[in-house]
C-alpha cells in the first residue's frame, strides 16, 4: 500500500489542459501545454514555494514564485502551486525543480527532466528507380522524412527484412538538415543496391522512420517493387575464309566477326593478349613494343551492313542484317 501511494504521488495531471503525464522524466509534444505539479505545495494561498528552471531559455537557473509575474508568457505558477507552460518548445528542454513548504512546516522537493518531440509527416520514397540491373550498383530511390524532433533515423527494408549497409551490395547515403526557425529536422536516405545475377526477378523495398524517443511507433512508407532486368548477351559469330583456316605459306586468311545489326557493341580483335588496332591497310609491320610479330601483317576493317536492294530479299525474322568486322592477315606459315 505504501509503495503504491508513493508511486501515485509522482503522477502529474494536466487538469484542464490534457492527459496524465508520467513520472520525473517528462516527454511533451511541441506546441502543447504542460503542467508540472509541485509536490507538497499547499493547495490554497498563501503558499511557500518556488520553481527553478534550467532550460534552453535560461543561461542560469531561473526562479519563479506565486507572487512573481509571468515569465514572458513562457511559464507561470498556477494558484495551486503547479507550473504551467502554455506551449512547450524545443528551448523548454531541461530541468525543472520545485521546493515547497507545507502548512505543517514540512519541506518537500520535486524535480523533472523535460524532453519534447514532434511527430513528422509520413516518410516517402522520391525519385524511385524503374528497374535494376544485376552486377552493378543501382540507386533504388531517396527516402525523405520532414518536420520531426528529435532527428530520429531512417531504415530501409527489402522484402520485409531490414537492410544493413555493408559497403558492397548495400550502401546508404544519408543527409540531415535542420530548419533555422523551427529547429525541426529533415532526413534523407538514398539507397544503393547491387542485385546478384540469377537472383529474384523482382525486389520490394520500403523505408521507415524511427523516432528518437522510446515507445514511439515507427512510420512506414508505401512499398515499391522493382524489376531486375538481366540483358541477354547477343549472338556473336566468327567466320574464317578459307574454311578450316588451312593456308599455304604467303597466303591470307580472313576472319569475320558478326553481331546483330541492332546491337550497340564495339568490336575489337585480340591476338593472344594483345589488342589489334585498326590500320589503314594491309602489311602493317607491327606496333612498337607490341606482341604481334613484324611478319604477321594484319588489317582490321569494318564492313557496313549491306543496303536493302543490294542484298536481295530479306529473310523473315532476319533482324535487318548483321554488323561485320574483318581481320585480313598474311601468313608465312600454315
Amino acid at each position: 500500500m505504501a509503495a503504491g501511494a508513493a508511486a501515485g504521488a509522482w503522477v502529474l495531471v494536466l487538469s484542464l489542459w490534457g492527459a496524465v503525464v508520467g513520472d520525473r522524466n517528462i516527454t511533451a509534444r511541441i506546441g502543447k501545454p504542460l503542467v508540472l505539479n509541485c509536490r507538497g505545495a499547499p493547495k490554497k494561498p498563501p503558499q511557500q514555494l518556488e520553481w527553478k528552471l534550467n532550460t534552453g531559455r535560461t543561461e542560469a537557473w531561473k526562479v519563479l514564485s506565486p507572487e512573481g509575474d509571468s515569465w514572458d508568457s513562457v511559464a507561470r505558477v498556477l494558484p495551486n502551486g503547479s507550473l504551467l507552460l502554455p506551449a512547450v518548445g524545443i528551448q523548454d528542454e531541461g530541468t525543472f525543480r520545485c521546493q515547497a513548504t507545507s502548512r505543517n512546516g514540512k519541506e518537500m522537493r520535486s524535480a523533472y527532466q523535460v524532453r519534447v518531440y514532434q511527430i513528422p509527416g509520413k516518410p516517402e520514397i522520391v525519385s524511385p528507380a524503374s528497374e535494376l540491373m544485376p552486377g552493378v550498383p543501382n540507386k533504388v530511390g531517396t527516402c525523405v522524412s520532414e518536420g520531426g524532433y528529435p532527428a530520429g533515423t531512417l531504415n530501409w527494408h527489402s522484402d520485409g527484412k531490414l537492410l544493413i549497409p555493408d559497403g558492397k551490395g548495400v550502401s546508404v547515403l544519408e543527409e540531415t538538415t535542420r530548419h533555422p526557425q523551427t529547429g525541426l529536422f529533415t532526413l534523407q536516405s538514398a539507397l544503393m543496391v547491387t542485385p546478384a545475377w540469377g537472383g529474384a526477378p523482382h525486389l520490394t523495398f520500403s523505408c521507415s522512420f524511427s523516432p528518437g524517443l522510446p515507445r514511439r511507433r515507427a512510420l512506414h512508407t508505401a512499398s515499391i517493387q522493382l524489376r531486375v532486368w538481366e540483358p541477354v548477351p547477343p549472338e556473336v559469330r566468327v567466320m574464317i575464309q578459307p574454311e578450316g583456316g588451312k593456308l599455304v605459306r604467303g597466303g591470307t586468311v580472313t576472319l569475320t566477326c558478326e553481331t546483330p545489326a541492332q546491337s550497340s557493341l564495339q568490336i575489337h580483335w585480340i591476338k593472344d593478349v594483345t589488342r589489334l588496332s585498326v590500320s589503314p591497310g594491309p602489311g602493317d609491320p607491327g606496333r612498337p613494343g607490341g606482341r604481334c610479330p613484324a611478319h604477321w601483317g594484319h588489317h582490321v576493317a569494318k564492313t557496313a551492313t549491306p543496303k536493302r536492294g543490294k542484298e536481295g530479299p530479306r529473310k523473315p525474322g532476319g533482324g535487318g542484317g548483321a554488323r561485320r568486322a574483318e581481320s585480313v592477315r598474311g601468313a608465312r606459315g600454315s
